[in-house]
């Protein structure tokens, strides 16, 4: 059986003293631009963008431009103005802060052992620094970035761990493997209870504390993870997607796994269909935009209108030639589907607790619920990802 394995970094894979590497990180990077700007300005701007960062739950942003947009403005300077030494810092300065973190033994052979069963493997770390920085912290820890399916770095990611959508951002980012998923961490707050609340297995690395029990699948110390694995049957690692917050996670994810995803694609890439009974992505995106402004959101309408409303379901399998998707703009049918999709998460916010159980009528499924019906919706984005992630393999 497949398992998906998402590992966190510091203080997981990693000792890090956190308490000791982030104020010196800060101001070492401070003191480097001292020559250009007041190092106490910088580590005001980088306080007040990181917490912008922790913050965000806009998939049409990535976290790198949340910062940026911040910091250079705090500054009052512009980004080219500093980019060079922003990446001479990453390159000579950064590496000395390894000082302040030492390599857990047991972390490389885990690894390693968990590749050769064939397991998905990812680094899901709180996508807060560059990627250089992120992969000087890897090889700290004695491990090759490029052994992972994926690390995830501040350039291209829009959720951080306080959220179940980064969970779902992950795995949208993978292909929403099939099969078991465990998420392995030692921060109860940061690393546990979100990818608990997306609906995923967990495993709490705590030394002091391996014989308590609490809330995860597991606990114990990062050595006592490949012997607990052999132990159980890894189908008890199911997810599961059904509660509000993991439906609303999964919905917030889509359109930040799809703009990540197509980001440097070609025209011909977009274009590109693994057979000629498949779609191309720009065709899976058109689907994906129309279903939202065309069903999507006139089925919430009509289950916010009424109790035990009737939800008709559309034939929407003979839109893409009907309306010839495979000649439209993908990044325009995406832009529409990401603001679309905002819409539609803008109308569920703060939503009572009884619309949540509000009945209805599906022309397809009978009798449900508003839950229900979104979850139909959240099931559907995951389906269409792993189309998407498939069709983009084959490029």
């Amino acid at each position: 059986m497949s398992l998906t394995l998402l590992f966190d970094l510091d203080d997981t894979l990693l000792d890090t003293n956190l308490d000791v590497f982030v104020p010196a990180y800060f101001q070492a990077l401070s003191g480097f631009f001292a020559d250009h700007v007041p190092p106490q300005a910088v580590l005001s701007a980088l306080v007040a963008s990181t917490n912008l960062m922790y913050e965000s739950r806009n998939p049409a942003r990535t976290l790198r431009e949340v910062f940026d947009e911040n910091f250079y403005r705090q500054l009052d300077v512009s980004k080219d103005d500093l980019a060079g030494l922003v990446e001479q810092f990453y390159d000579e300065v950064f590496p000395a802060l390894r000082v302040h973190t030492r390599r857990k033994p047991e972390a490389f052979p885990l690894i390693e052992w968990a590749l050769s069963r064939g397991y998905h493997v990812a680094v899901a770390t709180d996508p807060l620094f560059p990627f250089k920085a992120t992969y000087h912290r890897l090889r700290w820890a004695g491990l090759e970035p490029e052994c992972f399916e994926i690390v995830f770095t501040v350039e291209d990611f829009h959720f951080s761990k306080t959220y179940p959508a980064y969970y779902a951002e992950v795995l949208g980012r993978m292909g929403w493997p099939d099969g078991p998923v465990l998420m392995v961490g030692n921060d109860v707050e940061r690393d546990i209870l979100p990818a608990q609340r997306l609906g995923l297995k967990t495993y709490l690395v705590d030394d002091e504390s391996a014989s308590k029990s609490g809330p995860e699948a597991g606990r114990g110390t990062l050595a006592d993870l490949r012997p607990w694995l052999e132990s159980i049957n890894l189908s008890t690692l199911e997810p599961s997607f059904k509660s509000r917050e993991a439906i609303l996670g999964i919905m917030s994810s889509t359109p930040a796994v799809l703009r990540s995803l197509s980001s440097r694609l070609t025209n011909e890439q977009w274009k590109h269909e693994p057979t000629r009974e498949d779609w191309a992505l720009n065709e899976i995106i058109c689907h994906l935009r129309d279903m939202e402004l065309e069903i999507h959101h006139a089925q919430l309408k009509l289950i916010l209108e009424r109790a035990d409303a009737f939800i008709p379901r559309p034939d929407s399998s003979v839109w893409a030639n009907e309306r010839k998707y495979l000649n439209v703009d993908g990044s325009m049918a995406l832009n529409e589907f990401v603001s679309a999709r905002i819409e539609t998460l803008e109308m569920l916010k703060n939503m009572d607790d009884d619309i949540w159980s509000r009945k209805a009528r599906h022309a397809i499924f009978g009798p449900t619920n508003f839950l229900e019906v979104l979850g139909f919706m959240a099931e559907h984005d995951r389906l269409h990802i792993q189309q998407a992630w498939k069709t983009l393999q084959s490029v």
